[in-house]
């Protein structure tokens, strides 16, 4: 809080600072108008004056969203770390001061399995952010099979949100499509896409999965749900780090605000591109992934 009421401070000075600068200088010019020359000095430098406030508060709007998206992330990550913890503390307080029977206590036991997936996870996406902003590195490519893979991350994430088989449908559009890369980032990179599209599905999770071999040689793999949809201005802003739209993070969806900017940060280190679209709330929301193709 006090370092927003410091940045609010310093943005309604640099505007504060404007203003007085333009009365000054048109003052100024009505005053001295036979003076030409030092009127054309004036005016520069008014302008670099102006552009240096317009610069400052630019950079303040953009420190004050900043802090605010740090500041959400750190509340995210805190009741994503806190939340499964308090739950497995919850379940061993139990299974040590009462008698339990085995049903109960299998019951127990796959919850607490369950939980600690989550808390790995959760601790997962921060290393994996830290590792997607170091550039270069001695990775070990090789060629992957994209149906293989695609079909891997699918299962997991079927497996892990108690789904049928069916919720996640993958069609291979043209022959095997083979790309080369690292196999654990590509993994992180639909394991992403397609736990965003669980958790932002409306209810009946179907997502439609789809690659094929471009004419530019390019492999692509779209991702389609039917869910809640994105906003067309926020488009190009899911992307970034510890970005959480308002409208879809309206809707109780537990996460850091990692994952898409992770899901970039891999695909352009494997010389690909990623993109978003949606026509708008309610109306679902496409991801495509394209990476060079062997």
């Amino acid at each position: 809080m006090r370092r927003r009421r410091t940045a609010v401070f310093f943005l309604i000075l640099g505007i504060s600072l404007s203003a007085i600068a333009v009365a000054l200088n048109v003052g100024w010019i009505l005053l001295n108008l036979t003076e030409v020359a030092l009127l054309v000095f004036g005016v520069i430098f008014f302008a670099l004056i102006i552009t240096g406030l317009i610069l400052n508060t630019i950079f303040l709007v953009r420190e004050i969203r900043r802090n605010e998206q740090h500041d959400a992330f750190l509340n995210a990550v805190t009741h994503e770390l806190k939340t499964p913890i308090a739950s497995i503390k919850l379940y061993l307080d139990t299974l040590r001061t009462r008698e339990i029977d085995e049903a109960k206590r299998a019951d127990f036991y796959a919850k607490m399995h369950a939980d600690n997936e989550r808390l790995l996870g959760t601790v997962e996406q921060v290393l994996a952010a830290s590792r997607a902003r170091e550039r270069g590195g001695n990775q070990v490519r090789e060629e992957i099979d994209l149906a293989e893979l695609v079909n891997e991350a699918a299962a997991i994430v079927t497996a892990r949100n108690h789904l049928e088989n069916t919720a996640i449908r993958i069609t291979l559009a043209s022959g095997p499509i083979r790309v080369a890369g690292e196999r654990g980032e590509l993994l992180t990179v639909f394991l992403n896409l397609f736990d965003n599209a669980v958790k932002y599905s409306a209810g009946d999770v179907r997502v439609s999965v789809r690659l094929k071999r471009s004419r530019r040689g390019k492999a692509e793999v779209y991702i389609r749900d039917r869910g809640i949809g994105i906003p067309g201005h926020e488009l190009s802003r899911i992307f970034k780090r510890f970005y959480r739209s308002a409208d879809r993070s309206g809707h109780n969806v537990r996460g850091t605000g990692l994952g898409l900017a992770i899901v970039r940060s891999i695909v352009r280190r494997h010389g690909g591109q990623v993109r978003a679209d949606s026509r708008g709330p309610g109306y679902g929301s496409t991801f495509v992934v394209r990476l060079p193709a062997k």
